[in-house]
């Protein structure tokens, strides 16, 4: 895919021009959370975060992101929103953990790592026949939990990868045998908004979710959350290839994978969100019948893999390590 173009992937994303799909390189791992523990530094687990060079322990949020970012790894060049999940480490047969690498997503080019976001109208065939209401600033959201101990979100999900194009089956859990192209981790965001608060003191009760997993059309939205938002989702390609060899896994054959935060079986994965699109570029997105003639300004993969931030928490990540980090023995 090298030099492929954003045009052309957008192009490609789907006939019906009826939703956003763009990449992300990565901007920082580390060990900050603004939204579950603001201000920590360092957090208690690592993440991995794209998007504007604004991000950073606090993110205060009577700030408007999209003001004071100056640059983004997202191939739109007016959203400065920020998106992070979990890291994955793989946990070899002796104890010691690896940082797992990402890889971009099929038809995006060289992007350093980061993800693909996608933010649907309705679903891949159609813009549907209601108004889609932008983010405003100062919003943010998380979907999933790292307590969480049972697969019950039909929008958390993992693909082991055959191929850089494989889309299914999805599971609930980390596959339990070793994936030919690695393993796609999945975040479906809830669609459905209550038009007042724009964050909550959980980060999701403001939101409600009414989707069965998926890029399909979600259910109507109740009267306790009426305004039908963008349909947000991540998609993250860790490259799990190097870790194939199974005398390397567990002596008992199971999987060798977790997430920062010490999460071998998968269900607690998440995702996080904070809305930094510049002015109404969002909005018209949405309102535009056709992807490609939405008006939106693009930049090159150079620019959005040069776009980064200094570490504010300055730690080893990616040797063979004893323990996860921020995590004791």
């Amino acid at each position: 895919m090298k030099g492929f173009s954003l045009a052309a992937a957008l192009a490609l994303a789907g006939s019906s021009q009826a939703y956003l799909r763009f990449g992300c390189a990565t901007l920082s791992v580390q060990r900050l959370d603004p939204l579950v523990e603001p201000g920590a530094i360092p957090s208690a687990h690592l993440h991995q975060i794209i998007g504007g060079n604004g991000f950073n322990a606090t993110m205060d949020p009577t700030t408007d992101v999209a003001q004071r970012a100056t640059c983004t790894t997202c191939s739109f060049s007016e959203d400065f929103s920020n998106y992070w999940t979990a890291v994955l480490y793989f946990k070899a047969r002796n104890g010691t953990y690896k940082r797992v690498p990402q890889y971009p997503n099929a038809l995006l080019g060289d992007l350093k790592g980061g993800m693909t976001v996608y933010y649907l109208q309705q679903d891949f065939s159609s813009n549907g026949n209601q108004k889609i209401t932008a983010f405003k600033p100062g919003f943010r959201m998380t979907v999933g939990t790292p307590q969480t101990t049972s697969g019950t979100n039909p929008g958390l999900r993992y693909t082991c990868l055959q191929d850089v194009m494989t889309r299914f089956p999805e599971t609930a859990e980390f596959p339990k045998q070793p994936c030919p192209a690695g393993i796609m981790a999945i975040h479906h965001f809830p669609a459905c908004w209550d038009g007042k608060n724009l964050d909550s003191p959980d980060h999701q009760s403001h939101m409600y979710n009414t989707g069965s997993g998926g890029f399909v059309s979600a259910g109507a939205c109740p009267a306790s959350h009426p305004v039908r938002v963008p349909q947000l989702a991540f998609e993250t390609m860790w490259d799990t290839r190097p870790f194939n060899d199974k005398s390397l896994w567990p002596a008992d054959g199971s999987q060798p994978f977790v997430w920062s935060y010490e999460d071998s079986k998968g269900y607690g994965t998440h995702g996080d969100y904070v809305f930094g699109w510049k002015g109404d570029a969002l909005q018209r997105a949405m309102d535009s019948k056709s992807l490609l003639s939405n008006g939106l300004a693009t930049q090159t993969v150079a620019q959005s893999n040069a776009c980064t931030i200094k570490n504010t928490v300055n730690e080893d990540i990616d040797s063979w390590l004893t323990t996860l980090p921020g995590r004791s023995m």
